[in-house]
């Protein structure tokens, strides 16, 4: 969960304030770490869309 891609997203969906908490070394890691693995969601089951019956 450490990576700089789900950082941004998280600190771009905030509106008015965004607060992080937490160990600075895991930030500075998140913040390091620019690599993307591949996520494994069952969204296109839930929507039917590609991959989904």
């Amino acid at each position: 969960m450490l990576q700089r891609n789900l950082l941004y997203t998280a600190i771009t969906r905030g509106k008015k304030l965004v607060l992080l908490i937490g160990v600075p070394y895991a930030i500075d890691r998140a913040i390091a770490t620019n690599t993307v693995r591949e996520r494994r969601t069952s969204l296109a089951e839930l929507v039917g869309g590609p991959g989904g019956t």
